[in-house]
């Protein structure tokens, strides 16, 4: 509560941030609980730390409400970023109560399986999964570090990308490997668990047929994985024990021979971190096109490298899918989310087409438009497009941990 110009009690919203940190880019976004929904109020993102840094703030039509151009040749950094992040977001919240700042954090390894409350013992055990995560858990892991110095009073919450997968078979997350090996926590995580966990809460709404049933969703962007749901359960994914394994990705290699790698240290000299840059920078639909990481640019492209890597990538798929739907024992669904799920019309058509198999048939139309569903009435598999909200999916996370944690934060 507090109290207007006449002095009386005026309720205040809760409201949640929402953090998702990379190597040299912080997302944002701000939720307000409003008759128990959360809703969207400010989204946005300072890119460019160890440049020149911009931010830029919008307002969930699209507005922008705010932006700045930092000065050329001052390295802002995360710790800096997020300074100028807490003294903005400070100006947003009047009349609202800021409760607590929820993080993705890729890895949460074999010890978190659900959302945490985080504090200084917490991140220490995140820490350990950097190696697991070389490209994310670190930078994941910076605004958490400065805010528990900046502001340790105020609640803030872990949502990992591999909690969702946990669910899945035994026999789903094992590697062949020796038994010591597996209790030392390698096995197969998955990841973007937090979008496929919000596509799954979503289809009991959208698509209330096929919500319990069969369903593969594929999440393809500069990232690219796919997951097996079941009942909205998570029954195996094509990443694993990494983000690289799985589908050729904008500069990850996906899955490769193990001995590719004891070759190229045997034949090439190549150290760990050497191949590291190999396969999560250098590879995937840069590697192959030697042209770019966009498939947006490949699509617009005459050169035959680029239209190799993009039928790799489409070839991947039509592999993935095929088993997938056989954990699955059939089929009865398919959703494309992600960057590139949700806004190439030229990979969805195609990777239908390659699954014709199975039954499935678009309506090109409905796919050029590219939102709900796109499948023929006479498809035996439904094919939709839903856009996920990882950012939605954290918030609530938060918000009910926090309730949880300090009864109706009241």
């Amino acid at each position: 509560m507090h109290a207007n110009g006449k002095g009386k009690a005026i309720a205040m919203n809760n409201a949640i941030i929402v953090l998702n940190a990379g190597s040299s880019s912080i997302k944002f976004s701000l939720f307000v609980e409003r008759n128990e929904t959360l809703e969207p109020d400010i989204r946005g993102q300072i890119e460019g730390l160890y440049t020149q840094a911009r931010f830029v703030s919008k307002a969930p039509n699209g507005a922008v409400k705010a932006e700045k151009i930092f000065p050329d040749g001052i390295a802002l950094g995360h710790d800096g970023a997020l300074d100028h992040l807490i003294s903005y977001l400070r100006t947003e919240l009047v009349g609202n109560r800021l409760i607590g700042v929820g993080h993705r954090v890729v890895h949460g390894g074999l010890a978190y399986t659900q959302p945490v409350r985080l504090n200084s013992k917490v991140l220490k055990v995140l820490e350990t999964f950097i190696p697991l995560a070389p490209l994310h858990q670190l930078h994941n892991l910076a605004p958490i570090r400065r805010a528990l110095e900046r502001a340790p009073e105020l609640p803030q919450v872990a949502c990992f990308d591999t909690s969702f997968h946990r669910a899945q078979p035994e026999v789903a997350q094992m590697y062949a490997l020796p038994a010591d090996l597996r209790e030392a926590g390698i096995m197969r995580y998955g990841f973007y668990g937090l979008s496929y966990e919000y596509i799954a809460a979503t289809l009991p709404e959208l698509a209330p047929m096929i919500a319990k049933k069969r369903i593969v969703v594929l999440h393809l962007g500069n990232g690219a994985s796919m997951c097996a749901l079941q009942a909205g359960q998570s029954l195996a994914s094509t990443m694993g024990f990494t983000a690289v394994e799985g589908l050729p990705m904008g500069t990850r290699s996906g899955s490769i021979d193990p001995g590719v790698i004891l070759h190229l240290m045997d034949q090439r000299g190549m150290d760990a971190r050497a191949i590291e840059k190999l396969i999560y920078t250098q590879s995937g639909l840069l590697g192959v096109s030697g042209i770019s990481s966009d498939m947006r640019t490949l699509l617009d492209s005459h050169d035959p490298r680029a239209k190799l890597a993009v039928d790799l990538f489409l070839y991947r798929i039509r592999r993935e899918l095929g088993s997938l739907a056989a954990v699955l024992e059939g089929l009865d669904g398919i959703v494309f989310t992600g960057g590139i799920g949700e806004n190439a019309p030229a990979i969805r058509s195609r990777a239908c087409r390659d699954a014709a198999w199975l039954g499935i048939e678009i309506d090109e139309t409905a796919n050029t438009e590219g939102r709900g569903c796109i499948s023929t009435i006479s498809s035996r598999v439904a094919v939709w497009v839903i856009p996920t909200n990882e950012e939605l999916m954290i918030a609530r996370h938060t918000l009910r941990l926090l309730k949880t944690t300090q009864g109706e934060l009241k």
